[in-house]
């Protein structure tokens, strides 16, 4: 049986994403991912690759609709690596619940909702039916260090099972 981190390592060869979570650390003073007893909050992910970010600048004007996608593609990745490190499956997310996508727009850029679509479809190629989610594209007219797009999540995930021979004190 394929298990979702199964999905995410295929999806990180065919997009040439390197999964290595010292790779993927905040650029600021804030928590990469903030957990409660039943979400886990991701913060938002511009497409850097290792210390570069590899698509600048305004869609519609010096990024087209597929290097944007690309992008979010990207984004989408960061954020899996950071939540399958903290959950330490991918298989414990029960649902995505939102995404929201911002994508920095020339005047007149009206596609927003195209580029997030690349980041949704894939999370539901790698997260299956835990993968659809609510979400919000926006166009805004700037994003840190030039990013073209940035992309933030909230999931539901499955807590861990109890181990009731460590709360025994047996071990």
């Amino acid at each position: 049986m394929t298990t979702r981190d199964d999905n995410f390592v295929a999806a990180a060869e065919a997009l040439g994403f390197d999964i290595d979570i010292n790779e993927v650390r905040p650029g600021g003073r804030y928590a990469p991912v903030v957990m409660d007893s039943r979400y886990a909050y991701v913060s938002g992910q511009i497409p850097r690759v290792g210390d570069a970010i590899v698509v600048t600048g305004p869609v519609g004007g010096s990024v087209s609709l597929e290097q944007a996608q690309q992008g979010a593609r990207i984004c989408v990745m960061r954020a899996l690596t950071l939540l399958q490190n903290t959950l330490g499956s991918l298989d414990r997310v029960l649902q995505l619940m939102r995404m929201n996508v911002y994508v920095q727009s020339a005047p007149g850029f009206t596609m927003q909702s195209e580029v997030a679509d690349a980041a949704s479809d894939l999370l539901v190629q790698i997260l299956e039916e835990a993968g659809a989610h609510t979400r919000t594209s926006v166009g805004v007219f700037q994003l840190p260090k030039n990013a073209a797009v940035e992309i933030d999540l909230v999931a539901a995930y499955e807590a861990e099972p109890l181990n009731m021979t460590s709360m025994m004190g047996l071990n």
